[in-house]
């Protein structure tokens, strides 16, 4: 059964900490985590970027979240969402 995993990321942000938050994505999708990653507004401050992955990858996948914020100092930008 797939698990949805939610990030809130601040839409206004150097062109640094964008490429930090793209590379973050991508490396989401090369890593297998998932295929795509849905965006929507949350309001005019945040996006949520939300995608599926498999219940057996999910603790690895937040944790992999979870220390690529902190490795790149991204903790006032992105955040995980608890569903």
């Amino acid at each position: 059964m797939n698990i949805t995993i939610k990030l809130r990321v601040k839409k206004e942000i150097d062109r640094d900490s964008e490429l930090k938050v793209l590379k973050l994505k991508g490396t989401l999708i090369t890593k297998g985590f998932t295929e795509i990653i849905h965006i929507q507004d949350e309001n005019e401050d945040f996006y949520v970027n939300t995608f599926s992955t498999y219940r057996v990858l999910e603790k690895e996948a937040e944790n992999y979240i979870v220390d690529y914020i902190s490795a790149n100092n991204l903790t006032n930008i992105v955040t995980l969402l608890k569903v």
